[in-house]
């Protein structure tokens, strides 16, 4: 597989905004007294931010006495959310801070990008305030208590993750990444600059700035505000200023236009960015600037021509995606983010719908480099829990749901990548309360006009729904564009009653692909299909499974399964059958071939509503020679004819009426499966399966040799068992030990496998299905990371990453950093090139 490779901005600090992820004390227990900044936490332990308590390995206990627990972060007794947060456990967990301040006539706010949840914040032993939503951003103003420059100061936290209270692995901590911001009195709050495109074309653009200044002093004054853009070259194409009289102790906004010729404009195929560089000069001195990356790009929804983007048709080829990364759970290490928004674009998505809450700033900033699509998500649930999650967010909505949709909004509204903001996840009183849905749609649109309202419709919770055309009304009144989950017999029908109605697929079942794609390519008013899910996610335990049984279905599985099973792509990042016959379905592929395991005698295969056949990319069968084995092949060729070394098995038509797929049985022999792609007489594809030889060595693959010297790049590093001819021996199952020397850590490993548990963190991982990753991170200084691979009867392998400064290349800063006591010189407020 080929990655997008691109310009990947890692988390950075400026004078203003300063990365405040390093040093933090942790303590996984409730104590009495820890927020006061006397508690002695000298035997805390120390670690750097994201964190995620919830991935890490459980003390070894007997779980009932009959059965060792394997190590890991899985107990299925002590974990309150059980197969829904995967056997993971929560509970409470404190973190402290130390810090120092250098001057005393500052404005100095603490910003956290994501707790999850129910955090408590202190600073120097005063209560802040508390924030629920385990997904949305929030800010502290530290100035009233903060001790004077050189003295201590220690902020703390609390973090409560108990009860039930989500439907898939959340994880628990301070996650995301956190920020001091330090400014004058006067100065540009948090997310106070909005950038629209209102007029966009190929020629000329309009793009309108919105600056908010908060003037804290108690004088009033008259500010001047400077703005210019920068293309992404650092080529600055547009300036303005305005005049701006400042009420003391309030806020006032001022909106400015810039005219931007032959402007760059954002797709998923180009996608250029801007920055915005915004000044508050007073009294002839610079008080506080900011940049801001922004796009400049059109969007329309029209029932009779589809999703426009600058004016052309595009149809959204979607992915959902949890927030989860894996084996590193929830922790939003920058790296990791960019990665999964890579691995879609390699895997032929444009669209990710955040299911079923706001990403991290590190996802999207990916998204907007990257081209890729998003529908942002706000909730999973409003006033009324679902399945009985009783300590779920539901129980602080109606105080908090204004305050998180504009951190959501507000934080996210200058992403050009964003296309859509969803209120809702199948929502349990979607049908009962048109006036919460339009109470949200007004929150939303206070913020930002310029994107359409969505939201995620199903049939009604605990029955089919009966009399759908009547009772589903009410849930679209206030929705610009209208999700439906597994819906697809509806589309036609609502449109016929609602022919303005612009629909899309908000999660399908990744089996019923060509169906729902179909409809895409066949209706305008269908603009998309977002398939349910891109990529497997923690929690949901076995939600997609191929079991061999008589019996009734599952809807979960029990442990020891502890992910989901029906992304496109596992938890590593590795392809699944899904994915290669979706290739085939978007005209990505002419031919795809698959052998299902076999199926012993007196059962069958029971497959869930998201699940899959189990079947595999391998011809490595050995001691089933001679019996029958089931293989498909997807193709959108008229014929496919196969092959087992050298000899004709069969040739059959394929169409959509056999959904893509031709199937054969085949008696088991070693060697070489062939299938061929006819279209009109001529063979226009060809795939193969050879059987391989025995396990011979290791192979280590890294994404990137060379990387970052910071805790927020990664390098991952794919572990395969080979043959002697260089060839994945699929059905390899064995222990590779790992070490690491040099200058960083083995972060995680993982291999994939939904329902065999194991550590995240040990040395050791299991290959499935001959493969596994290993995750290398940085120290932070400069040098080598070396990672050995050991495993028994094997030729060992060893790879190894440099870590270098690369400012200027892999992580080159999303903004432009500029001192905000340093003002603009007249030459720096002059386009540089007469043709912009």
């Amino acid at each position: 597989m080929t990655l997008l490779h691109c310009s990947l901005p890692l988390a950075t600090s400026s004078p203003r905004d300063q990365l405040f992820d390093d040093g933090w004390l942790f303590l996984g227990d409730d104590i009495y007294g820890a927020e006061e900044p006397t508690y002695d936490d000298s035997m805390w332990r120390k670690l750097n931010l994201p964190h995620d308590w919830s991935i890490e390995d459980l003390p070894p206990m007997d779980d009932d006495e009959t059965e060792v627990l394997p190590a890991g972060p899985f107990n299925p007794t002590q974990s309150q959310g059980g197969h829904f947060t995967g056997y993971t456990v929560g509970g409470i967990g404190w973190y402290r801070k130390h810090f120092t301040i250098d001057e005393s006539d500052k404005h100095i706010a603490v910003r956290f990008d994501g707790i999850y949840m129910n955090a408590e914040v202190w600073i120097n032993g005063h209560h802040l305030g508390e924030h629920p939503h385990g997904y949305t951003a929030f800010e502290f103003d530290l100035t009233p208590y903060l001790n004077p420059p050189g003295y201590n100061n220690v902020l703390a936290v609390r973090v409560r993750n108990e009860g039930k209270n989500s439907r898939w692995y959340s994880g628990s901590g301070i996650y995301r990444h956190v920020y001091l911001t330090t400014t004058n009195p006067i100065h540009l709050p948090t997310w106070g600059v909005f950038i629209t495109t209102p007029e966009v074309s190929e020629d000329k653009a309009l793009a309108n700035v919105s600056v908010e200044v908060q003037n804290d002093s108690t004088s009033h004054e008259s500010a001047t505000i400077h703005i210019r853009l920068r293309d992404a070259n650092q080529h600055i194409v547009s300036v303005t200023k305005g005049e701006l009289r400042l009420l003391a102790k309030s806020m006032q906004t001022i909106e400015l236009p810039l005219n931007v010729i032959s402007p760059k404009l954002w797709s998923p195929n180009s996608p250029s960015l801007y920055t915005a560089e915004v000044q508050i000069v007073v009294a002839g001195k610079s008080v506080d600037t900011t940049s801001t990356t922004f796009g400049i790009r059109k969007i329309e929804f029209d029932a009779k021509r589809g999703f426009l983007l600058n004016d052309k048709p595009l149809l959204l080829k979607g992915g959902n995606m949890h927030h989860d990364n894996g084996p590193l759970g929830a922790a939003a290490i920058d790296r990791a983010e960019q990665r999964r928004v890579q691995l879609l674009k390699a895997n032929g998505f444009n669209a990710i719908r955040c299911a079923h809450n706001p990403p991290s700033s590190a996802f999207l900033d990916a998204c907007d480099r990257l081209g890729m699509l998003v529908i942002d998500e706000a909730f999973d649930q409003w006033n009324e829990p679902k399945e009985h999650r009783a300590e779920s967010y539901h129980r602080f909505f109606k105080d908090y749901f204004a305050k998180d949709i504009a951190a959501m909004v507000r934080r996210d509204r200058n992403h050009p990548s964003v296309i859509m903001w969803s209120i809702g996840n199948e929502i349990p009183e979607q049908f009962r309360a048109p006036d919460t849905g339009k109470q949200l749609r007004d929150t939303v649109l206070k913020h930002d006009t310029t994107r359409p309202i969505t939201q995620a419709i199903c049939t009604d919770w605990g029955d089919v729904i009966k009399n759908w055309d009547e009772r589903s009304t009410p849930a679209f009144l206030h929705l610009d564009v209208a999700g439906y989950n597994y819906l697809p017999d509806k589309y036609e029908s609502d449109h016929a009653r609602h022919p303005d109605r612009v629909i899309y697929g908000a999660e399908s079942y990744p089996k019923d692909a060509l169906h729902y794609w179909s409809l895409v390519e066949k209706h305008p008013y269908v603009i998309g299909d977002f398939v349910w899910s891109a990529m497997d996610y923690l929690g949901e335990a076995g939600l997609a499974h191929s079991v061999l049984s008589n019996e009734d279905n599952p809807f979960f599985m029990s442990w020891p399964w502890n992910n989901a099973w029906c992304g496109d792509l596992d938890i590593c990042g590795f392809k699944k059958p899904q994915s290669y016959y979706r290739d085939v379905v978007w005209h990505r592929s002419q031919i795809e071939m698959f052998v299902h395991a076999p199926i012993p005698d007196g059962l069958s295969e029971n497959i869930s509503w998201w699940g899959w056949p189990n079947e595999s990319k391998s011809w490595n069968w050995q001691g089933h020679e001679n019996t029958p084995l089931q293989v498909s092949v997807y193709s959108r060729c008229d014929t496919v004819r196969l092959e087992l070394n050298g000899q004709t098995i069969d040739e059959k038509p394929v169409s959509e009426a056999t959904k893509l797929t031709a199937t054969f049985d085949v008696p088991y022999q070693p060697g070489t499966l062939k299938a061929f792609g006819i279209t009109n007489g001529k063979t226009i594809a060809v795939t193969e399966l050879s059987t391989t030889d025995k396990s011979y060595t290791i192979r280590l693959t890294a994404d990137r040799s060379t990387i970052e010297a910071n805790r927020n790049d990664l390098s991952y590093i794919t572990v395969e068992v080979v043959d002697e001819a260089g060839r994945r021996v699929p059905d390899s199952e064995i222990n590779i030990r790992f070490s690491v020397t040099g200058e960083g850590k083995l972060a995680a490993q993982a291999n994939g496998k939904p329902n065999e548990p194991a550590s995240y963190q040990s040395s050791t991982c299991k290959t499935f299905r001959g493969r596994c990753i290993a995750i290398l991170q940085p120290t932070g200084v400069e040098g080598e990371i070396t990672l050995h691979a050991k495993a028994k009867n094997l030729a060992p392998a060893s790879i190894t990453i440099d870590c270098r400064e690369l400012q200027h290349d892999i992580a080159k800063p999303s903004s432009i950093i500029i001192n905000p006591t340093s003002t603009f010189t007249k030459e720096q407020l002059q386009p540089e090139h007469a043709n912009h």
